[in-house]
């Protein structure tokens, strides 16, 4: 069992519900935190993890840990990349699905990158990839965000047509806060 009760930054429920029971698996405790993660403008997700766990420190002084998700498009030039939220907000799924109307090359990837910090001047990152495609049309009802447009790798069902634990398994976010919590647990928390 770790000795640090992390500051967990989302306000994300549909996140929240994902990474709880990684974070018992490892023995890890943690408490959401619902504070306004800054956000720089970079096409670097390991750089505005970087930047806002830093920030996030200097607000709560404590552990910290959060995520930033981009999500890159081959045939759009990585569009959205960093900024897939602004993205959703405003043309949404369907604005996607618009853009690659006609378009072959349907391969699209999600990376995750997971910050800490436990004393406000040093930050890691932990990424996680998903490689996959864009479908064709929206399919599932399952997750959120891009989840039925997104066809993961070694699938032929959208992130949401998959069970939950499937794709909780198999994610991006996954894969980055598995590998911050291998390594968080091997060291001298």
């Amino acid at each position: 069992m770790s000795k640090v009760k992390l500051a967990l930054m989302t306000q994300n429920e549909h996140k929240l519900r994902e990474l709880t029971p990684l974070f018992q698996q490892y023995g890890v405790e943690f408490e959401a935190v619902a504070l306004e993660k800054l956000e720089i403008r970079s096409d670097s997700v390991e750089e505005i993890a970087r930047t806002a766990v830093l920030h996030a420190y200097d607000e709560l002084e404590r552990p910290v840990v959060l995520d930033d998700t981009g999500f890159f498009i081959e045939a759009l030039n990585g569009f959205p990349r960093a900024y897939p939220a602004f993205v959703l907000a405003t043309i949404g799924r369907k604005g996607i699905l618009k853009l690659m109307r006609g378009v072959e090359n349907r391969s699209a990837y999600f990376i995750t990158a997971v910050g800490y910090t436990d004393d406000g001047e040093n930050a890691m990152t932990f990424v996680g990839k998903m490689p996959g495609l864009i479908a064709q049309e929206e399919r599932g009802t399952g997750g959120f965000g891009y989840d039925p447009i997104f066809i993961p790798e070694g699938f032929t069902d959208t992130y949401a047509q998959l069970p939950f634990s499937k794709k909780v398994e198999i994610s991006h976010r996954t894969r980055a806060f598995t590998a911050f919590l291998q390594w968080f647990t091997s060291t001298d928390s």
